[in-house]
């Protein structure tokens, strides 16, 4: 009896041995992590993870498509590009270059037509000319900061991940101006002349959503304003103004932005 016992100390002893960790390995434990964290403060997180696709040290170049919807008198379609280069995930510099086609009559709206009929019958304004803007073409530099970042779940089908962005810069904007005179001879009864072609500095600032379809093609939705300081309107031709206010053109496009060079592989998740 006296040797079954010693020989149970002795085994109680190895086991005792082979389950003693030191305090590094048993900080490594759950339990010790957690109460680790506790103490020292957890790290922080970040709750979007495995992001798919990576912009930094990559060009952008994005053809896109748009309209001016806040110009009441003429119609402004709009071509252009955004060329950009992201100095990281969240910060980049942008160029972008925009042309707008003058058509002529062919751009008028009918509020412009509407207006100069109601001037010439209604009051008998026979002077009374409607200003009209032309955006044709838009140069800016600015840059570009994306502090959002997300994943849409589409139909439980397909996880399509996306990025919000604004954009401010400076840049030029040509334009020119007409006014609009009723003319009997014209159907509508409406002529436009040329008055001056003018070259603006314009503040841009913007918005946009980058949905990413894959590691180096994304469906591109913005919308910026082009904001510049120049003269009210002028209604009457012999009355100058002097006055001045902010003239604001608006432009939403939709667009695919190519990257390139290629994503380089990921090596960890973030």
């Amino acid at each position: 009896m006296r040797a079954l016992s010693k020989l149970l100390c002795v085994t109680a002893a190895c086991l005792g041995l082979t389950t003693y960790a030191s305090p590094a390995d048993a900080g490594a434990r759950p339990a010790q992590k957690a109460l680790k964290e506790l103490e020292e403060g957890r790290r922080p997180y970040n709750v979007v993870q495995n992001r798919f696709f990576l912009k930094t040290d990559r060009f952008e170049l994005s053809p896109v498509l748009g309209y001016v919807p806040n110009n009441p008198f003429v119609q402004r379609y709009v071509g252009g590009v955004f060329m950009g280069y992201h100095f990281s995930e969240t910060f980049a510099a942008e160029g972008a270059f925009l042309y707008a086609p003058d058509l002529g009559q062919n751009d008028l709206k009918d509020l412009t037509t509407t207006l100069v009929a109601i001037a010439h019958e209604g009051s008998g304004q026979v002077d009374f000319q409607q200003p009209l803007e032309k955006m044709i073409l838009g140069a800016t530099f600015a840059a570009r900061w994306a502090p959002v970042y997300g994943k849409i779940n589409l139909i439980g089908e397909r996880v399509i991940n996306f990025d919000f962005y604004g954009v401010a810069g400076l840049g030029m904007l040509s334009i020119n101006e007409y006014y609009a005179r009723y003319n009997d001879d014209f159907d509508p009864p409406v002529e436009t002349s040329l008055a001056e072609k003018k070259v603006k500095v314009p503040v841009n600032l913007g918005v946009g959503f980058d949905f990413f379809l894959s590691s180096s093609v994304a469906l591109k939705i913005d919308a910026r304003s082009y904001l510049y300081g120049d003269k009210k309107p002028q209604y009457d031709p012999n009355t100058p103004v002097t006055e001045s206010r902010i003239y604001n053109n608006f432009v939403a496009s939709v667009g695919v932005a190519v990257f390139f060079p290629k994503m380089k592989p990921r090596q960890y998740n973030f």
